[in-house]
């Protein structure tokens, strides 16, 4: 990768459009870029990482976006980074724009544009740019296939961080860890880790389940079992060793003990039946003796009770035989009963018809009867004209009635349409103007509806510019307090740097040794050693006020930069809302909302006031057209009238012939149809009467008849022999009810067996039964025994086998287990097998570090002269893990030591060797990309002007791999030094960029 060419606008301290030439820059291999603190050195670097990645490098990435905007910057220009270069032999730019709060078109205020991203590609034959992408993930997608890095080893490989890598070296195994983890990307080793101490859990898991279960099938058995196993369960717990093989013992015990228990149930039961059966033979014995005892009592009980019933059984008798004579005279009973009531019902019928009749008819009979109704009738059929004549009469008149009804309702209808008409222009008028007045409120709901949600914005920015402005004043106080305290510990530490190089020599000769060559003059011989005075200053107390300086310092960047952040939201927030106070915008916001609220409840009833005036066009039409309908009725009903009143004068007439002196046609013929059926009935009822009378004395004859052959005296007698059905039945059911009797005690009476049982003594049942229930109960105690053995056997048959088959399951488990868990704790570092207790990925990682202190220790030799060497240990430390620990070789004394043990200037070109090996092994890692630009920031102040130019020498090698370096620092030297150089000025409207090359 090669940088060629870098455009920064309002990006960072550069408020303006600043352009950085790379390709100048690189021409000598080695460029300084330097400037004030503060003045946007760094900011360089960001704005190269950020046009390559959309982020910043480190700590500066968190809250990025609008924050990365310049404060210098105009409103009206947008926040840019465009990055021209070469990679993997393609020509490429990259633009970037974060998100930007721009003023707005029209009206007051800002409002925000979405971050944008753009990719092109230069076609050398065609000798134009081409657009590849403007999506963000495309473009970021695209740049890290290309680069073979991610942000974070970009920044470390390329952005050198010193600073870094001297933390690296003093650090401890866990720290080296996570920034080598971040840079070979080996967390895939430290998912098998986990993924193997999950499978080692899982089949834990599984293990124990497995035992649970078993141990659970084990209660189970001892439940079954109850009382009979005579060795009680052991206390086991999932995971014991020797748990299957102590339950299976356990339960084949019980299973035996079990089955003897079940064939002592079996003889019990064979017992137990015998027993019974002999039981029941005894009392069905007893019961039969006794029964017959009890039949023959019986019997000569029902013998005595017959002889005292035998006269009225001989009565009883008589009736029937008179009752039987009686039932030869019954019809002719019958017949008179028929024959009497037949007569009086047609007498009274008779009297009744002559009571209807007029006095003239009280004597006549039914010939004469019958001519008068006759004639009555010949009369009514004249009448039958008439008749339909007065129904006509009557249709006519209700036909006259309805046609003044519906006059008075067209009246009335014509009334009421002419009140409504009179109103309808008023009425129109006051709907249209309803709607006029909703829609003027519509539109003045819309209009206040766009100047709402700007003064809800400015509202809310003016409330967010008055939190930010005391956040300012807070950030601010904070800040100026960071700078003292910086500037106050700096002086401390180079107040004592002054005293200890004051007494420099004082240290140099606590190392002397006679005989040993001094390390400044060769000397062998030390007559005067120079001696620490009171006060001296060691090396330890200058490191600790450099450390104090430093953390000072971080801590004041950070305020510093906080501030930058708190105002730049405050001058957003003030743009936004303007000078206006808070309260007054507060106030306009409500006016606002109540003049809103009240126009859109007026514009509410617009549809409303719609829907009533359609209503009301609708209603008009129905009243002109009801108005019509009730004129044209009204004209015709006059000729209907005068139809209808010719029609009526003559049926009037005719009917007054035909009714006579009757109020009316329909009540004659109601007078004579009335005669006329009189008439008949009273002829009808007097013939009835006559031939009843006759039909009686006939059945009187016929009744003294057969009394008499029957043997009665008189037909009364015959009557009172007579039983009815109820009587009959009765009467038979006794007697046959004493014949069945009779013989079924005779039968009792003869039956050899039973007069044998009488014979013998009285038999006792209830002794007998109790016998046999205690017999049974003994059999069904001994069946449930039985059946108890039975189910306690196939239980612990059914759990016995069920807990082989999960003994038989577990085995394959228990040995997954002891695999997985031997490889889980290999990995982990946990095992005893592992004897430097070394982790998976902390073995890989050792071994990119062994490969990283190879390519350092290349470098370092050239730095410090050939002393010193870095070297790769894999010693525990205490009782940590292993694997990542660095050492340096001494050649001077020729001891391994830990590299925490450096000095400031060794610590910076160890820290630089290191950082130069890292990014060749990287390089590597990533696929081979070239890197043909690399940065190292700061720390070169702590050099000495050997040293220094050693370091410069090796910085200058990297050319030999067509390498450029650029130089990060503020130390002069380096201007004499470094010929090719970026200088980055600030100024009060913001830092420029000034651009010396190797011609200049």
């Amino acid at each position: 990768m090669r940088l060629h060419c870098l455009d920064i606008t309002a990006f960072g301290p550069f408020g303006t459009t600043q352009k950085v030439d790379f390709d100048e820059l690189s021409a000598a291999g080695l460029f300084l870029l330097h400037g004030p603190t503060g003045a946007g050195k760094t900011s360089v670097l960001d704005a190269v990482c950020y046009a390559l990645y959309g982020a910043v490098p480190g700590a500066r990435q968190s809250g990025q976006g609008l924050t990365l905007r310049s404060d210098h910057a105009a409103p009206a220009t947008r926040t840019e980074v465009r990055l021209e270069l070469t990679v993997a032999g393609r020509r490429l730019e990259i633009t970037r724009q974060p998100p930007w709060a721009r003023p707005k078109k029209r009206g007051t205020g800002t409002t925000t544009e979405k971050a944008q991203s753009r990719l092109r590609e230069y076609e050398g034959p065609a000798g134009a740019w081409k657009d590849l992408s403007r999506s963000h993930q495309e473009v970021g997608e695209e740049i890290t296939q290309l680069l073979g890095m991610s942000r974070e080893q970009f920044c470390q490989v390329v952005l050198l961080p010193q600073g870094d890598f001297a933390r690296f070296l003093r650090a401890d195994a866990e720290a080296r860890g996570k920034l080598l983890g971040r840079l070979f990307d080996t967390h895939r080793f430290a998912e098998v880790e986990k993924r193997l101490t999950e499978r080692r859990r899982a089949a834990e898991t599984e293990v124990r389940d497995g035992d649970a279960a078993l141990l659970a099938d084990a209660h189970r058995m001892q439940q079954a079992a109850g009382d009979i196993a005579e060795m009680a369960l052991p206390d086991l717990a999932p995971g014991d060793p020797g748990l299957a093989e102590t339950v299976l013992a356990w339960a084949a015990v019980a299973r035996g003990t079990a089955r003897e228990r079940l064939t002592l149930a079996h003889s019990a039961v064979s017992a137990a039946e015998s027993a019974q059966a002999a039981a029941d033979r005894v009392l069905d014995d007893v019961r039969e003796v006794a029964r017959l005892q009890r039949r023959f009592t019986e019997a000569r009980e029902r013998a005595t009770r017959l002889e005292e019933r035998s006269d009225s059984h001989q009565e009883a008798r008589t009736r029937m035989e008179r009752g039987r004579k009686a039932e030869a005279v019954a019809p002719a009973l019958d017949l008179r009963d028929v024959g009497e009531a037949e007569h009086r019902r047609a007498s009274t019928a008779e009297a009744h018809a002559r009571a209807a009749l007029p006095a003239s008819f009280a004597d006549a009979g039914a010939p004469g009867l019958a001519a008068a109704a006759r004639r009555a009738a010949e009369e009514l059929g004249g009448l039958a004209s008439a008749r339909r004549a007065e129904a006509r009469l009557g249709e006519l008149t209700e036909e006259r009635a309805g046609l003044d009804r519906q006059e008075r309702a067209d009246e009335d209808v014509l009334q009421d349409a002419e009140s409504w008409l009179g109103t309808w222009e008023t009425t129109r008028a006051a709907h249209q103007a309803c709607i006029e007045t909703a829609q003027e409120a519509a539109t003045r709901a819309e209009q206040l509806a766009v100047r709402r949600d700007p003064a809800r914005a400015r509202l809310r920015a003016a409330r967010e510019r008055d939190r930010f402005a005391k956040d300012t004043d807070d950030a601010h106080e904070r800040a100026l307090a960071s700078r003292a305290h910086a500037t106050d510990t700096r002086a401390h530490w180079l107040d004592l740097k002054e005293q200890r190089l004051k007494g420099i020599a004082a240290e140099l000769a606590a190392g002397l040794v006679d005989g040993d060559p001094c390390a400044v003059c060769g000397a062998t011989e030390h007559p005067a050693p120079a001696r620490k005075i009171a006060g001296h200053v060691g090396r330890e107390a200058e490191e600790q006020a450099l450390a104090v300086h430093q953390r000072a310092g971080e801590k004041a960047t950070e305020d510093e930069r906080r501030l930058g952040v708190v105002r730049e939201a405050l001058a957003a927030a003030s743009a936004e809302a303007g000078d206006t106070p808070t309260d007054r915008l507060a106030e306009q916001e409500a006016e606002l909302e109540r003049e809103y609220g009240g126009a859109r409840a007026a514009a509410s009833g617009l549809h409303t006031a719609r829907e009533r005036l359609a209503h009301a066009e609708l209603e008009h039409g129905r009243r002109v057209a009801a108005r019509q309908k009730a004129e044209l009725r009204a004209a015709a009903r006059l000729s209907h009238r005068d139809t209808l009143d010719r029609e009526r004068t003559l049926l009037e007439e005719e009917l007054t012939r035909a009714r006579g002196a009757a109020e009316s046609v329909a009540a004659r013929a109601a007078q004579l149809e009335r005669r006329a059926a009189l008439l008949t009935r009273a002829a009808d009822a007097v013939r009835a009467a006559e031939d009843a009378a006759q039909r009686l004395k006939d059945a009187d004859a016929r009744l003294a008849d057969a009394a008499f052959r029957a043997g009665f005296s008189t037909p009364q007698a015959a009557a009172d022999a007579l039983l009815d059905d109820a009587a009959h039945r009765d009467l038979q059911r006794r007697l046959d009810a004493w014949q069945s009797e009779e013989a079924a005690v005779r039968a009792v009476l003869a039956e050899a067996d039973t007069a044998a049982a009488a014979q013998r003594p009285a038999a006792d049942p209830r002794a007998a039964e109790q016998s046999a229930e205690t017999a049974a109960r003994r059999l069904r105690d001994a069946a449930s025994a039985q059946d108890a053995a039975a189910r306690r056997c196939a239980e612990l048959d059914r759990l016995s086998a069920r807990a082989t088959t999960s003994v038989r399951r577990l085995g394959p488990l228990r040995e997954e287990h002891d695999r997985v868990a031997r490889m889980a704790g290999l990995a982990a570092g946990t095992s005893a097998e592992n004897e430097r207790r070394m982790r998976l990925e902390s073995y890989v990682l050792a071994a990119r570090l062994e490969q990283v202190a190879a390519a350092a220790t290349a470098r370092l030799r050239r730095m410090s002269s050939g002393r010193y060497t870095l070297v790769h240990s894999d010693d525990r430390a205490g009782r940590g893990r292993s694997g990542l620990g660095l050492h340096v070789v001494d050649a001077w004394t020729g001891r391994e030591r830990d590299t925490a043990t450096l000095s400031g200037g060794e610590t910076f070109f160890a820290s630089l060797a290191l950082a130069l090996g890292l990014a060749d092994v990287v390089t590597d890692e990533a696929g081979g990309v070239r890197l043909d630009t690399l940065f190292i920031d700061e720390g070169f102040g702590s050099l000495d002007d050997q040293t220094l130019d050693e370091v410069l020498d090796v910085l200058d090698s990297l050319r030999e791999r067509d390498r450029s370096v650029g130089i990060v620092s503020h130390v002069a030297d380096l201007r004499r030094r470094v010929h090719a150089q970026l200088e980055v000025v600030k100024g009060r409207t913001g830092s420029v960029v000034r651009q010396r090359g190797v011609q200049d």
